[in-house]
């Protein structure tokens, strides 16, 4: 026997819902957006000094309220040289998984992708890089957990009346597509430092999002505009400053912060690095990270801290997120380890 509606925890679920909609844009989107590169943008893979790059980032948010969002990014990528210049090519592949709510709406996106790096300069790291990233997306809903006000009879919830949801299917797919440009190149001393800048739309093709197949009901294309840059203070520690603005629809976002890095032990090959520091994301959560690399591997925690309208209802509370990353160099003659300039970051 079911349990009786608790009517609070659905106003409250649809607050949440209607806040990421028109509030801050209609994606899944992560508070460590840094290691989700595809997601930004399809050309920013294959900037990271390596030769494959694989991330995975897990997401769990609002459990303070109701058990509304779970979230989980797998990014993998393969970068290998083009002919005897300087030029590069990276595959990759985007596994997104999302989980809401208590009809546990769910999507999975399996989404393939290619960049290809050209070189601007023959004597210092300087690449123009175009991306592009496409493939299937699965989107489901558990019906049997659907409640609606035709199921109030006589002002008591009957589970045993249907709920008169008339969509035929409890799932749906569709095909998605996005496509970027970035620029990234070295400076200072001996190239040590180094910045990027890049421009993605994303749901080029407005793909139908309904359950109910309206055409009406298409995703809006969405503009992602990133930037960072990296730094050396010392030989031992450095900044790394990283921001994104996204626009969605009537919908826009803006994230940006800074994290501090120190390297402990030699600073040519470091035993460690610690990076600590804090983001903020605008009009919703203020976001304290760290992060450790121990190489090849490199493990990060952050978590929201609510500063949005919804704070008293969830007392502060947002998302915590684990990431963990793996870089590494291949053996094979033509490794970007033996390549002085590579597009990196």
């Amino acid at each position: 026997m079911k349990r009786p509606v608790q009517p609070y925890k659905y106003i409250v679920l649809v607050c949440l819902l209607i806040s990421g909609i028109t509030g801050y844009g209609q994606d899944i989107h992560f508070s460590q957006f840094y290691e989700a590169p595809l997601l930004r943008n399809p050309s920013l893979a294959g900037i990271f000094t390596g030769d494959i790059r694989v991330q995975m980032v897990y997401r769990d948010q609002w459990n303070s309220v109701t058990n509304a969002f779970r979230s989980g990014s797998l990014n993998a990528e393969y970068k290998m040289p083009v002919g005897r210049g300087d030029d590069f090519i990276t595959a990759g592949l985007q596994f997104l998984f999302d989980r809401a709510g208590t009809v546990s709406l769910t999507s999975t996106h399996v989404l393939p992708a290619i960049n290809y790096h050209k070189a601007l300069s023959s004597e210092k790291n300087m690449y123009l890089s175009v991306g592009f990233m496409g493939g299937l997306v699965q989107r489901s809903i558990d019906r049997s957990k659907i409640t609606s006000d035709n199921q109030f009879v006589g002002g008591a919830f009957n589970p045993a009346v249907d709920n008169g949801e008339t969509f035929a299917s409890p799932n749906y797919h569709y095909f998605d597509a996005a496509v970027g440009s970035s620029f990234n190149m070295g400076f200072g001393r001996e190239l040590e430092n180094s910045l990027f800048f890049g421009v993605a739309y994303h749901h080029l093709n407005r793909p139908t999002n309904s359950f109910y197949r309206n055409a009406n009901e298409a995703l809006h294309p969405k503009w992602v505009v990133s930037g960072g840059t990296k730094f050396n203070v010392s030989d031992q520690a450095f900044f790394n400053l990283q921001a994104d603005y996204s626009n969605q629809g009537n919908a826009n976002e803006v994230i940006g912060g800074a994290m501090y890095g120190y390297k402990i032990g030699d600073p040519e090959m470091p035993d460690y690095t610690l990076h600590i520091g804090a983001f903020m994301r605008f009009r919703d959560a203020l976001i304290p990270a760290i992060k450790v690399d121990y190489d090849p591997f490199s493990i990060g925690l952050s978590y929201d801290v609510n500063v949005s309208q919804l704070k008293t209802a969830s007392q502060g509370r947002g998302g915590f997120e684990l990431s963990v990353t793996y870089i590494g160099f291949l053996d094979r003659d033509n490794s970007s380890r033996y390549k002085v300039i590579c597009p990196k970051f």
